[in-house]
């Protein structure tokens, strides 16, 4: 059916140009799997022992776990996880663990290394993981956001102790306008209590991405 209204006649939140939807942020830019377009391939180096007692190189590869986020907005990879900590090493039963065992956000007494390599531009929702975390900028820009509204730029070297706090994530690499790369060692912790109350974890948006493995 044709209208007879112009475009212009019409309010604002009615024009034709403002009732598209529009395209998340970032989507569409993982076209390949790990790494990010823009971004090097990562090489991932595990040791061993030999019979001697001599160190060697048991792996060389790119990780074993790789999941494209979002509407292909980032993509995680998984360089390394343990189910325990202190790590049983003895038979190599972490390196098998590793590469059979995708983790959720984190691992109860465990370990997990996540490398994600975000969009240009790319928010992750507000989540709070229990556990103490390390974030480093291997490449790039990014904003880190308390759910307090403080919030701090960090560039490649800088690091954060994430704390059990709920927070959230922005790419500003290049003004928004190229992909970053952000590493995480997450630790398990013990119950954290504010004022006398036990504080929950969440992920908000980020359940999907997590669902049918650990927290």
């Amino acid at each position: 059916m044709t209208s007879n209204v112009a475009t212009d006649d019409l309010p604002k939140s009615q024009s034709h140009e403002d009732t598209k939807t529009e395209a998340p942020v970032a989507a569409g830019y993982v076209t390949d799997g790990f790494p990010g377009p823009g971004l090097r391939k990562t090489q991932r180096l595990i040791t061993a022992h030999n019979a001697e007692g001599k160190g060697y190189f048991e792996t060389t590869d790119a990780g074993d776990h790789h999941r494209v986020m979002g509407e292909q907005q980032a993509v995680a990879n998984i360089l390394y996880s343990t189910r325990d900590n202190p790590v049983e090493l003895n038979g190599e039963v972490d390196i098998k663990f590793a590469k059979e065992n995708e983790p959720g956000l984190h691992i109860t007494n465990g370990t997990v290394v996540r490398m994600i390599d975000f969009g240009p531009g790319l928010e992750s929702p507000m989540h709070r993981a229990m556990s103490i975390d390390y974030g480093i900028v291997l490449e790039g820009e990014f904003e880190l956001t308390l759910d307090s509204g403080e919030s701090r730029v960090m560039k490649r070297g800088d690091v954060s102790v994430q704390r059990a706090t709920a927070h959230k994530w922005k790419n500003i690499t290049g003004g928004g306008t190229e992909p970053g790369r952000m590493l995480y060692v997450l630790l398990d912790c013990k119950p954290v209590l504010v004022n006398g109350e036990k504080i929950e974890g969440f992920l908000g948006d980020l359940e999907k991405e997590y669902e049918g493995r650990s927290a």
